[in-house]
């Protein structure tokens, strides 16, 4: 193995940010371990990235499974000892009052948004600490959402399972901060991702209405986020830890009066 060779597991891998994200790291030469339970749209992202410095491989993967994630993770310790960096992006979005919403659905948003990043962070823990060194330390980015900063009606249950990872993200900085493994989140607002594309086209019957344009008029691109998390991975964020980021355009700095 290289000493060059920089290995990295993106959870949410088939679309939305966690694809940009797979595309990001995998222009800039890392391998990527891409779990996702959409194993056919990741099998069709593998046969586009033959002309890329990096190597991609697919892993069929529910994150709110520990059966599923400690499978996973034999198949990555099968093909490398060492992690450089987990970006934990899967995640569901389940509208509804608290009052009218499903126990499943409740259960669903805690299931993955938040119990998967941690049993995906536990499993990953290992490899994490053989690569991580002060000088260069291992990196954990957890995608919350700037919901967990400002809550609003109709998405409560999915508010309070992103504030459940925000706690985690700084607790858990703070307790592997003496064995070089960083741990931080994003925080971003409405991106133009499938999954807010749906809520839109769901907001007719659901009546839920996703919070639309920043105060820099438009909504985020999935790139924005990821040039946060790239950062959060590099070596200008090599003395940050247990920080959340907002990726909002300032939705959540401050209500327009209009």
């Amino acid at each position: 193995m290289s000493e060059m060779s920089k290995y990295a597991v993106v959870t949410g891998a088939a679309s939305g940010i966690g694809a940009d994200c797979r595309r990001d790291l995998l222009g800039r030469a890392y391998t990527v371990f891409g779990l996702d339970r959409d194993i056919e749209q990741l099998k069709r992202a593998e046969q586009s990235t033959r002309d890329v410095p990096g190597k991609f491989i697919p892993i069929a993967c529910d994150a709110s499974s520990s059966a599923s994630v400690k499978e996973a993770f034999e198949q990555i310790k099968a093909a490398t000892n060492r992690l450089d960096a987990l970006v934990c992006s899967a995640g569901v979005f389940r509208t509804g009052a608290l009052m009218d919403l499903s126990e499943a659905d409740y259960d669903s948003l805690f299931d993955i948004n938040t119990k998967g990043c941690w049993l995906t962070a536990r499993a990953a823990y290992p490899l994490l600490k053989v690569a991580a060194t002060q000088e260069a330390p291992a990196r954990m980015v957890f995608v919350a959402s700037a919901a967990a900063l400002r809550p609003k009606t109709g998405g409560g249950a999915y508010a309070a399972s992103k504030v459940a990872l925000t706690y985690i993200t700084r607790v858990l900085a703070v307790e592997l901060a003496n064995e070089s493994i960083l741990v931080n989140a994003v925080a971003p607002a409405t991106v133009d991702t499938p999954l807010v594309q749906k809520l839109v086209a769901d907001a007719a019957t659901s009546g839920y209405q996703v919070s639309g344009v920043s105060p820099l008029g438009r909504v985020a691109q999935p790139a924005d986020v990821t040039a946060v998390i790239r950062f959060l991975l590099g070596d200008d964020s090599r003395y940050m830890t247990g920080a959340i980021l907002p990726v909002d355009g300032g939705s959540v700095a401050a209500m327009l009066s209009k």
